[in-house]
């Protein structure tokens, strides 16, 4: 891009910008000729994705600002009332707004309930920093049309975002995704009102307790044993870290309730956009949770528990097996761990009790471990699968309800994304806690950890593990690295990886299945279409890449079942060696 396009398109936005902090922030730039930087910030719109918006919070097009996130929000306005023109000429669309503790979160979350109002939609605002699912069930529970959480979920504190919900409290998908990124890139005039108009209009309405007290009920009602809990709560010991964020209030009131003793460590218990302790608010990141595990080992605790900026991810670690100190190391458990554990406990709990329904089943997305699927065949029950993303996991539970096929008891996603009920369409990670704190009193009434059930369940499939790999590609030639790198691996497909042959590729861009020598299989591929390729190796083993739908970066994924022939720690073994072979040939491609 040429400084003269460059300089019109900041001076256009320097116009256009009413929020004066973002406007000086780019008048800087002109003025000292950072042309490097402007580019970055003009070489392209923010793009309103299918899942939203997210970005680095700054003054420009490519960044988060108020003038976009404005933009976005009069673009989904203005779809709704044509999706639902009957509701919008009665004047009763309903919206509903919820935001977390990022910078600028809260004047996002209001500048967007204020677009609505203009545009004639009721809109409900929380009064302060809330959860992502909490955002989803009152959706549902009020009967909106649509709804908006401000948030950059686990990404370092110079981003922020927002996700864009339909009337199912779930994230829009098809038709809706891109109906809205058509409205949203053909706004010209942004309709805007006062706030003390807007409330004396009826347009806007602040709420909290009415759907936070409600919200807490429900994640309490999916408790298998809550006399289990009554009885013995005051035999565990937690230790829970909101990372910053959002997660405390309901964390704390929930176990608490139920007698439980939360121990919420003090430095990251209340919301900071800066997130001072942490390099990356993610439960993913084992160094996110270091501090929670320094106070776990300290109180002795029987379980470390997080939940990243937005809550809707949930991640622990326990007790090491092996630890024989008074102040126990702790083991991580991985998302995929995790989702295993669930989905043998909710399984199980309702074959104890007689209300397995029928047809019953689970939804991970294609990355997710296969042994959920094993687990879910244990008991009779099958796992569905979807594309990466919680948008499709509730997009598989509404059809199974529509569709009458099966009763989703359970989905889950690799990236530490649990869903334990109906009434919320995207992940938990309240209610997540709550059954995962139950899980733990189960096995410790049985005599076992989570960990001792994790490797019996390893004695009923295999042992199975899995392998990430991503790299991000910032600035303007990123998108067309990544690009490169799956056009390549479509071009030129490993004839094998890590040393395995590959027998067949699953495409789910071109919607296809290719056996070796370029020959196409006739099986049908049957997901939505996505820019997403998968390997199945002799062994069994499944490699997939794609790139991220939210950040700068390609990912990478394995998973891979060992037999057991001799003792645990020899699979592993063999898992490990077999994984990182895969590993350095991926490494190869994208340049490490």
């Amino acid at each position: 891009m040429d400084k003269n396009t460059i300089t019109a398109r900041a001076k256009e936005y320097i116009q256009r910008e009413r929020d004066p902090h973002f406007r000086k922030e780019v008048e800087e730039l002109l003025a000292k000729e950072d042309f490097k930087e402007l580019e970055d910030r003009f070489y392209r719109m923010l793009e309103f994705g299918t899942g939203g918006l997210r970005g680095i919070i700054g003054g420009g097009y490519n960044r988060m600002n108020t003038l976009v996130v404005k933009s976005a929000t009069q673009g989904l306005a203005s779809y709704l009332r044509k999706a639902a023109s009957d509701k919008a000429a009665a004047g009763t669309l309903k919206a509903v707004v919820a935001f977390d503790s990022r910078h600028y979160s809260a004047e996002f979350a209001e500048a967007s309930a204020l677009i609505f109002a203009a545009n004639g939609i009721k809109t409900y605002l929380f009064s302060a920093l809330r959860p992502t699912p909490e955002l989803s069930f009152a959706i549902r529970r009020l009967g909106c049309d649509t709804g908006i959480v401000v948030t950059a979920s686990h990404n370092p504190p110079r981003y922020n975002g927002y996700k864009a919900y339909w009337n199912d409290g779930a994230q829009v998908i098809s038709p809706h995704d891109t109906g809205i990124i058509d409205e949203v890139n053909r706004v010209s005039e942004i309709k805007e009102m006062d706030r003390d108009e807007a409330l004396k209009k009826g347009l806007l309405t602040i709420i909290d307790k009415e759907i936070d007290e409600p919200y807490w009920a429900m994640v309490k009602s999916r408790l298998f044993r809550p006399e289990l809990i009554k009885e013995k709560a005051g035999e565990v010991k937690i230790v829970y870290t909101p990372l910053h964020g959002t997660g405390a209030l309901h964390v704390e009131t929930v176990l608490g309730g139920l007698g439980l003793k939360v121990i919420t460590v003090p430095e990251q218990r209340e919301g900071n956009g800066d997130f001072p302790t942490v390099a990356f608010p993610n439960p993913e990141e084992a160094a996110a949770l270091e501090m929670a595990i320094k106070l776990g080992e300290e109180k002795n605790a029987d379980v470390v528990m997080a939940t990243d900026p937005d809550a809707d991810r949930f991640g622990i670690a326990v007790p090491a097996a092996n630890s024989q100190s008074k102040k126990p190391e702790f083991a991580l458990i991985s998302g995929n761990q995790m989702g295993v554990l669930l989905a043998d406990y909710i399984f199980l709990s309702l074959k104890e009790f007689g209300k397995m329904p029928k047809n019953p089943a689970m939804v991970n997305s294609i990355v997710t471990t296969g042994m959920q699927g094993k687990i879910a065949e244990h008991y009779g029950a099958s796992c569905l699968e979807c594309l990466t993303g919680f948008k499709w996991i509730a997009d598989v539970m509404r059809q199974c309800e529509e569709e009458g096929s099966h009763t989703v008891v359970f989905g889950t996603e690799e990236s530490y994304g649990y869903l334990v009920e109906n009434e919320v369409r995207d992940k938990d990670g309240v209610s997540a806690a709550a059954l995962t704190a139950e899980m733990t009193l189960y096995w410790r009434s049985k005599g076992k950890s989570l960990l001792d059930r994790l490797n019996e369940l390893y004695g009923i499939t295999g042992y199975w593990e899995e392998m990430g790999v991503s790299k991000y590609f910032q600035g303007p030639e990123g998108p067309a690295i990544m690009k490169g790198i799956m056009e390549e691996y479509r071009k030129n497909p490993p004839q094998t990886l890590g040393g395995l042959k590959v027998v067949k590729t699953r495409d789910l861009l071109a919607s296809l299945w290719l056996l070796p020598g370029g020959e196409k299989g006739t099986e049908k591929v049957l997901l939505p279409k996505s820019d997403v390729l998968q390997f199945y190796l002799e062994d069994g083993t499944v490699v997939s890449a794609r790139p991220s739908g939210t950040e700068p970066k390609i990912k990478f994924y394995a998973t891979s079942c060992t037999k057991l022939t001799g003792r645990l720690e020899e699979a592993k073994a063999v898992a490990a060696k077999k994984l990182n072979a895969i590993k350095q040939d991926i490494r190869k491609v994208i340049g490490e």
